[in-house]
Parts: structure tokens; C-alpha cells; sequence
């Protein structure tokens, strides 16, 4: 059986991003050059940023329209969590409110991915 455990984000700087996300995670990368940085993350899944203008076979769009999301226990931590990437200066995209999944908000990382947090409501 085929499990996924790696996410690729094409991005314009890797180093720039691996700055960006070692920040956010609290973790540093296992691999940083020019072209590429890595995270192995808590979870068991790995991060990879790769440079866009080094990606073989060569990007045939941006290929930002992703998201990574991560969930949080509580409502109340969606809410701190939010407070904490606004004092971080990330953009908000979608302010913390109630949808049918959960409590969630939306920010954006230097490429424009979008970071959706949210509590599940089940």
C-alpha cells in the first residue's frame, strides 16, 4: 500500500522559504542549498521546497495553488495561533471564523501557499 509522505512546494527562494518555515515549524532543515531545502516534520511527513527556476521538467504554471493545513485541539488555539502568525507579519487571507468543518483561518508564506488552520468540529 502506498502511503504519501512527502509535499513538494515549488517556491522562488528556497533559502528564503526555509527561513520562512524553520520559523513557523520551529524546526530547521535537514537539507539547504540554492535549489532545495527539506524538513522532516513530526508527523512522519517531509517538506521540500524546491527552487521553480530549477525544477526539471520546467513548471508549465505557477503551481502556488496549494494549501497545507494544520489542526489544532481547540477554537482557542486556532485563535492563538492566528495571533501569533499576524504578530509574524503573515498575510491573513481569510480571518478566523466558523465553516461547516471547524473554527479556521487562512494566511499565505512568501510564495503564496496558503496555511489553513483549523479545529474540527465533527
Amino acid at each position: 500500500m502506498n502511503h504519501p509522505n512527502f509535499v513538494i512546494l515549488f517556491v522562488n527562494d528556497p533559502r528564503h522559504s526555509a527561513a520562512f518555515y524553520g520559523d513557523l515549524l520551529g524546526a530547521e532543515p535537514v537539507e539547504l542549498s540554492d535549489t532545495f531545502a527539506l524538513f522532516n516534520l513530526q508527523s512522519g511527513m517531509r517538506l521540500g521546497l524546491w527552487s521553480r527556476h530549477t525544477v526539471q521538467p520546467p513548471l508549465s504554471s505557477d503551481g502556488n495553488a496549494a494549501e497545507i493545513t494544520f489542526i489544532k485541539e481547540t477554537d482557542s488555539e486556532v485563535d492563538a495561533c492566528h495571533r501569533t502568525w499576524t504578530d509574524k507579519g503573515l498575510p491573513i487571507l481569510q480571518e478566523p471564523t466558523v465553516m461547516d468543518f471547524g473554527r479556521t483561518f487562512l494566511a499565505a508564506d512568501p510564495d503564496g501557499y496558503r496555511l489553513r488552520v483549523y479545529a474540527f468540529h465533527g
